[in-house]
């Protein structure tokens, strides 16, 4: 198990403490609640409110956000309160939970998710999705997906609050085509495909003034790594020890490799400070041929640039990553966000009752489309229509997609995302996320970018890397 430091300790103390001493008993949603939550009624003697803390669902302003909770009044008849801080939001959910404050509903990550449950502040769901028509029906979500979030005595303790997809090399795909280059397969396809984009001039303005990759950090290198058939994350190994695979010796030749990347111009020089939003930038202002993101994000990246200019040759396309001596592709399937109950929560029935609408079509409508006449509007022949502000949202209110099968997406998906989802289905899977994983994530991508910017040599980079996850209980 990951070791953690003091402060940690004494923070989790007071988390619990505080979280214990204010449960009242028989607070938990009794096992009996199975109606769906279009045909829930009050009588489960519960005030129909709640509070909920969230990260990404919700309106996209403040005052949209107050729009949104009206919205949920409107379809529900729940009265929401929302906290959705604009930035920094682990470290405010930790802080308001740590002060004392009271919340029927947490829109978390699996990692904060195994978090909690190691520090008993949530309540288990497993009865309750086991006895949800709604969660229970396979066409609402796939049996298969369920193991994603379960403890491995088979708890549940948190619901999908999306489909959440994975991530890969998206590339220029127009670049591609003007510089009659072929889709790359091997680490050395990539090679010449980013050398390329970097020195021949793929926007057009007869300046070199553009990289092949550009990254945020080490954040979603794993199509590079695929090429040494390595995982991102955690790996648990024949014998049950937990590993990291960028910490072995397979994965120094790929270091070697975004080195030489590094040392040649090819790779954004301010690869290791970017963040998503720079990196994106970057791609969408014809600076860079490829970077590394989200499937959702093919689309998105499509769609703004049609936005700006519907004449545009702009083409973004995911790729598998490079491929193993074998032929073999592995991407990265994103840890699930999760909607959890906290063992305090006031109003636990009904929080339940709104997770199971939020698998509905009013509330994935509500998740992706936003609000009814100020996102989009419907006619009396049932035909949707973003508005302006809708079509700036880009159908993202927290939910991009879904798993619901029954529920069609009114526009269709944007250009690209299809292709990319399905690399996803095909490629990706999902690493191990055990609790403190941002601690060791820490000692990683210190020696990552020490390898990648050739402060040291790449076998020694992993090799103190190593020791450093070993000193810190981070691998065994």
């Amino acid at each position: 198990m990951v070791s953690l430091a003091t402060g940690k300790k004494i923070l989790s103390a007071i988390m619990v403490v505080t979280l214990f001493g204010s449960v009242l008993a028989g607070c938990s949603p009794s096992s009996d609640n199975r109606s769906s939550a279009a045909s829930q009624e009050s009588s489960n003697g519960e005030e129909r409110t709640l509070k909920i803390m969230t990260g990404v669902i919700g309106g996209k302003t403040p005052e949209e956000n107050i729009q949104f909770e009206q919205e949920i009044e409107r379809l529900t008849g729940i009265k929401v309160t929302m906290n959705k801080p604009a930035s920094d939001y682990d470290q405010k959910l930790l802080a308001a939970i740590a002060s004392g404050e009271k919340f029927d509903l947490l829109q978390i990550s699996k990692e904060k998710m195994s978090t909690f449950i190691d520090q008993g502040i949530l309540m288990p769901l497993t009865d309750q999705v086991n006895g949800s028509k709604v969660l229970s029906d396979t066409d609402v979500i796939p049996a298969k997906e369920w193991e994603q979030v379960k403890t491995k005595d088979g708890q549940v303790y948190g619901v999908f609050t999306k489909y959440q997809g994975g991530t890969m090399p998206i590339v220029r795909k127009d670049w591609l085509t003007k510089l009659n280059l072929s889709e790359p397969e091997t680490l050395d396809d990539y090679y010449k495909v980013l050398k390329a984009f970097t020195e021949q001039d793929p926007d057009g303005n007869g300046k070199k003034d553009t990289y092949g990759l550009s990254t945020a950090g080490m954040y979603e290198l794993q199509g590079f790594f695929s090429a040494a058939g390595l995982k991102q994350r955690y790996v648990e190994t024949a014998d049950g020890k937990l590993d990291v695979p960028y910490s072995t010796d397979a994965a120094i030749p790929v270091y070697e490799w975004l080195n030489k990347l590094f040392t040649e111009g090819i790779l954004d020089p301010n690869f290791a400070t970017n963040d998503t939003g720079k990196m994106r930038d970057l791609f969408l202002t014809d600076r860079v041929g490829m970077i590394t993101y989200w499937d959702a994000w093919v689309g998105m990246l499509n769609n703004t640039r049609y936005e700006q200019d519907p004449t545009t040759k702009f083409e973004a396309k995911g790729l598998p990553g490079a491929a193993d001596s074998n032929g073999n592709h592995m991407l990265r399937r994103g840890d699930p966000d999760v909607w959890v109950v906290p063992i305090n929560a006031e109003h636990p029935k009904t929080a339940f009752e709104f997770i199971e609408w939020w698998h509905s079509e009013e509330g994935i409508t509500l998740g992706s489309l936003g609000i009814k006449d100020i996102d989009y509007t419907v006619d009396n022949s049932g035909k949707y229509a973003l508005t302006q502000i809708g079509k700036e949202h880009a159908s993202d209110h927290g939910v991009p997609f879904w798993y619901n099968s029954n529920v069609e997406a009114p526009f269709g998906k944007l250009p690209g995302v299809q292709e990319a989802q399905d690399l996803v289905d095909q490629y990706a899977s999902l690493e191990l996320t055990p609790p403190h994983w941002s601690d060791a994530e820490k000692i990683i991508n210190k020696y990552s970018f020490k390898a990648i910017m050739g402060e040291m040599p790449a076998a020694d980079a992993v090799k103190q890397m190593r020791e450093e996850l070993k000193a810190g209980g981070f691998i065994d």
